[in-house]
């Protein structure tokens, strides 16, 4: 696995794949990779020939009081795991290299309706640097297909709806979370439980696989199931952020006659804000 970090190598390197008839695959990480982030270039690898991984911590989706000074940055761990996954190719840009003319006049990406709501309206701007930042990418890399995590169900839905909308040929392949054995998620920001904190975090989806299975079973009274499942999450310790049932493919609010249905938290635990989510499909 070769590591570059301009453009220019990183372009190279993929006429080269691409000049050999190979399959390019793309997975964008911020780094600090576990599991998850494995699972997700071991599916790139699967459908790709050339699979390419990308490190960047992207300034343009933090708020100002969010963690982007502090987030965890593992660079050499990250590259013997990449090199265990089967990467072929490692991206990491400065960033200057990303953003050469600075982020004030930056051409932002914004995609309506789904970026709002949810975690856009707790992290105002989020998915607009998101989606910026996953468009130069795909611009740089053009890669045939890219994989993403399902944890981040509202950000998957983000880049398919700017894919589409913006005739980019590009495959998205949402791949499932990977979740500990007790059923957190896993994420980058649980290095910042402490070891109570991290005890109690597991009750975020095993609350929301309860509303889960009431729906299956179900349930229509959509408001009293999340109510009792903020309370539930209140008594765990958590201070919660939102709860929501949602139509799976436009994520407004879900009514009893949705087939397919998405449940969405998000909580805090002390300052580590932590989601997650359950998709029931076409029930």
């Amino acid at each position: 696995m070769n590591t570059v970090k301009t453009v220019l190598e990183l372009r190279a390197a993929v006429a080269r794949a691409r000049s050999e008839g190979k399959r390019i695959g793309l997975t964008p990480t911020m780094g600090n990779l576990h599991s998850g982030h494995v699972a997700l270039v071991s599916k790139a690898v699967q459908r790709a020939d050339f699979v390419v991984a990308t490190i960047f911590v992207n300034p343009l989706q933090f708020g100002p009081s969010e963690d982007l000074a502090t987030y965890p940055r593992t660079l050499a761990a990250d590259q013997e795991k990449l090199l265990q996954a089967g990467c072929h190719l490692l991206f990491t840009p400065t960033v200057e290299e990303m953003y050469p003319h600075g982020m004030a006049d930056q051409t932002l990406v914004s995609v309506p309706h789904l970026s709002e709501g949810l975690c856009g309206a707790s992290r105002p701007g989020h998915f607009d640097g998101v989606a910026t930042v996953v468009s130069k990418l795909f611009n740089m890399v053009q890669p045939d297909l890219a994989v993403f995590g399902e944890k981040d169900f509202q950000q998957l839905a983000v880049i398919r709806a700017m894919v589409r909308d913006l005739n980019m040929p590009i495959k998205i392949i949402g791949e499932p979370t990977v979740r500990a054995a007790d059923g957190l998620a896993l994420s980058s920001r649980n290095g910042y439980l402490s070891e109570e904190q991290r005890a109690a975090a597991p009750a975020l989806y095993r609350i929301i696989s309860q509303i889960g299975t009431s729906i299956r079973g179900g349930e229509q009274d959509f408001e009293r199931l999340l109510d009792d499942g903020k309370r539930q999450l209140e008594s765990a310790g958590f201070r919660v952020d939102y709860l929501e049932i949602r139509n799976a493919g436009s994520l407004r609010p879900a009514t009893a006659q949705d087939r397919d249905i998405v449940i969405l938290g998000a909580a805090f635990l002390g300052t580590t804000r932590l989601i997650d989510n359950l998709h029931l499909h076409e029930q």
